[in-house]
């Protein structure tokens, strides 16, 4: 499998989620299903089952985490000279030339995007629009809701 692009915060959080997932979450399923198996039968106990399906959706989130890890090129645009060219995890301020509004976006990978956070999946029709070009750059990107007019004002290697 090849290397997925992450930011050093995006592997931070899952590698927080990871361990609140191994050394609280994981103990507690454990004496849940314990305690349920103490309730007696087992083909009829509704608190055994519930426990034992949140432990496998633990187990699947864990498994999923400690994948991403393993294919992750951890990129820190911190540790780069700031050219002035979009690359993934910089911040960038673009201007929508019709409406003359201003939005900052980070460039992240897919795991980590989150609009409402400003978050932009590097695959994202911005995103592929925005990187490889520079400040001042004027572009066309087509989205779903039809092709918008933007201007580069600021790039930031953060």
């Amino acid at each position: 499998m090849s290397k997925v692009p992450m930011t050093v915060v995006g592997a931070d959080r899952l590698r927080q989620e990871l361990e609140i997932l191994k050394f609280d979450r994981r103990p507690k399923i454990a004496q849940a299903i314990g305690e349920a198996r103490e309730l007696g039968d087992l083909k009829e106990n509704a608190e055994y089952h519930a426990a034992r399906e949140e432990q496998g959706l633990c187990e699947a989130r864990v498994r999923d985490i400690e994948g991403k890890l393993s294919h992750a090129q951890i990129i820190d645009v911190t540790e780069m000279p700031n050219t002035g060219r979009v690359i993934f995890g910089t911040t960038v301020t673009i201007l929508n030339i019709d409406t003359d509004e201003e939005v900052t976006y980070r460039i992240v990978g897919e795991d980590e995007a989150n609009v409402k956070e400003n978050l932009l999946s590097v695959s994202s029709p911005i995103a592929r629009g925005l990187v490889g070009k520079s400040v001042d750059d004027e572009i066309s990107i087509s989205t779903p809701g039809g092709t918008s007019d933007f201007e580069i004002t600021k790039v930031e290697y953060i």
